[in-house]
C-alpha cells in the first residue's frame, strides 16, 4: 500500500493519534456548535413602517408608499421594492440585491425617508429597520376564562420572568391588543363651557409632558429641575386641567369627556381549547441553543403553575424543539441499537465493534469542522448525517472484512 493509508497502516501510533484527534475535536466542538432548528438564511431587506391613523388604503397609498418609493428608488444596493397599503398604515419593504451591505443600504435608506417633507401633517416618524430572520423556538399560552386586564398582566408576568431566564434574550406578547386610552368628547359639554375639540386637544397635548428645567448651582452642588406632569393611567387624564378662572375654579378633562383606560378597538382574538389566551413567544437568537431554551422555559412552566391566580392556566404550544428532538432520536437510536444489533449477526464480533466503533468516529471528525464552515446542527445537518449513515456503513463493512480477510 502507497500513500497516507498505507503509511497510517505501518503506523498504528499514528493512527490511533489522529482518532483520539478527532474524538476529542470533535467532543469540544459540540459544546461551541450551535443548535437550532432551520438554518439562518439572512433576509437582505430592510422594512420601512408608517401610521397614518384615519386614512383609507388609496390615500395610504397616494401621500405615504409613492413618495418613500421615489425616495428609495436609485440607491446603490436596492434591488426591488414591495408595498402594502391598509387602512391607517403603510409597510414598504425595500429588497437589496446580492452582495450589497446591509447596513450601509439601512443608513442612506433612513436618511432618504427622514428627508421626505411632503407626508401629511398626521403621518407619524417612520419607521425604519433591516429585517432579520427570528427563530421561534416555542410558545407559552396563557390561558382563562377572565378579565383581560388580569389576563395581560398575568402575560407580562411570564413575559418578564423567562426574559430574565440565562440563555432566553428575545420574549414577545403575541395575540394580544395593545393599551389604549381613549378620550370621548362629549359635544354638548363643549358647548356649555364654550371649547372646542382642538382646544381640548391641545390643553391635553400640552399638559400631559415630562420638561427638562435646567440646573441650578448652590453651595451643596447641582441640581436638576424636572417637571413631571406626563399622564398613563385613565383617572391621571381625567385629573388634566383644561382652564383656570381667577377664583380658582378650574375645569377638568374629566368634565366634558369620558375616559376610557382599556385596549385598543382590534379585530385579534386569540383562542386555546377554546379559552381566551395571550401567546408569549420565545425567540433564539445569535449563539443559543434551541434545546436549552425549550428546557428551560418547560422547568419555568412547571414552578410557574403553582403561583398562578385561579382560573388562569400555562401550557406550552407549538414547541419546535420537538422536531429536533425526534431527528436526533432518530439519528442516535440508529446509530447506537440498530447498526451494532444488525452487524453482530452477520460480522465476526470484533470486526462489527471496530466498524460500529468507526461510525462515531467519523461523525466526531465531521463535528468539528462544523463551526470553522459556519454549519449548525439542524434537522437539515442532521437529515444529512441520517443519509451518510448507510454510505459509512458501508464503506466501514468493505475495509473491515478486507483486513479482517
Amino acid at each position: 500500500m502507497h500513500g497516507w493509508i498505507g503509511w497510517l497502516a505501518r503506523n498504528p501510533v499514528a493512527a490511533n493519534l489522529l482518532m483520539v484527534l478527532l474524538v476529542v475535536s470533535g467532543l469540544i466542538a459540540t459544546t461551541t456548535i450551535r443548535v437550532e432548528v432551520f438554518p439562518e438564511v439572512p433576509l437582505d431587506e430592510v422594512g420601512i413602517q408608517v401610521t397614518y391613523l384615519g386614512a383609507g388604503p388609496e390615500e395610504v397609498e397616494s401621500a405615504v408608499v409613492t413618495r418613500i418609493e421615489e425616495a428609495v428608488e436609485g440607491i446603490e444596493g436596492v434591488g426591488g421594492i414591495r408595498a402594502t397599503a391598509a387602512e391607517g398604515s403603510a409597510r414598504v419593504v425595500v429588497e437589496l440585491a446580492a452582495g450589497a451591505d446591509a447596513r450601509r443600504a439601512t443608513d442612506e435608506i433612513t436618511n432618504r425617508v427622514e428627508a421626505i417633507e411632503t407626508f401629511p401633517a398626521e403621518v407619524e416618524r417612520p419607521i425604519v429597520r433591516e429585517l432579520i430572520a427570528r427563530n421561534q423556538v416555542v410558545d407559552v399560552a396563557v390561558s382563562g376564562a377572565v378579565d383581560l386586564v388580569v389576563l395581560r398582566t398575568q402575560a407580562e408576568r411570564v413575559r418578564d420572568d423567562l426574559a430574565r431566564l440565562p440563555g432566553i434574550s428575545l420574549v414577545e406578547i403575541v395575540g394580544a391588543p395593545p393599551y389604549e386610552i381613549s378620550i370621548e368628547v362629549s359635544e354638548d359639554a363643549l358647548r356649555r363651557h364654550g371649547l372646542t375639540f382642538d382646544a381640548v386637544a391641545g390643553a391635553v397635548r400640552r399638559s400631559s409632558l415630562d420638561l427638562p428645567g435646567g440646573s441650578v448651582r448652590t453651595d451643596y452642588g447641582e441640581f436638576l429641575l424636572r417637571t413631571e406632569g406626563q399622564a398613563y393611567r385613565g383617572n391621571e387624564y381625567e385629573d388634566l386641567t383644561l382652564w383656570t378662572r381667577s377664583d380658582g375654579s378650574r375645569l377638568r378633562l374629566g368634565d366634558v369627556a369620558t375616559v376610557v383606560d382599556g385596549f385598543a378597538d382590534a379585530d385579534l382574538h386569540t383562542r386555546f381549547d377554546r379559552t381566551p389566551t395571550i401567546m408569549v413567544s420565545v425567540f433564539r437568537t445569535g449563539d443559543q441553543s434551541v434545546l436549552d431554551i425549550a428546557a428551560a422555559v418547560g422547568r419555568y412552566v412547571d414552578r410557574a403553575r403553582a403561583r398562578l391566580p385561579e382560573g388562569v392556566s400555562l401550557a406550552i404550544w407549538r414547541d419546535e424543539a420537538e422536531v429536533l428532538n425526534d431527528r436526533l432520536s432518530l439519528l442516535l437510536g440508529n446509530g447506537a441499537t440498530g447498526l451494532f444489533v444488525v452487524l453482530t449477526l452477520f460480522l465476526n464480533l470484533r470486526l462489527a465493534l471496530w466498524v460500529s466503533l468507526g461510525i462515531p468516529i467519523a461523525f466526531l471528525g465531521a463535528i468539528a469542522l462544523m463551526p470553522s464552515l459556519g454549519v449548525s446542527i439542524n434537522i437539515v445537518s442532521i437529515f444529512a448525517f441520517i443519509l451518510v449513515l448507510g454510505i459509512v456503513v458501508d464503506d466501514a463493512i468493505i475495509v473491515g472484512e478486507n483486513i479482517h480477510r
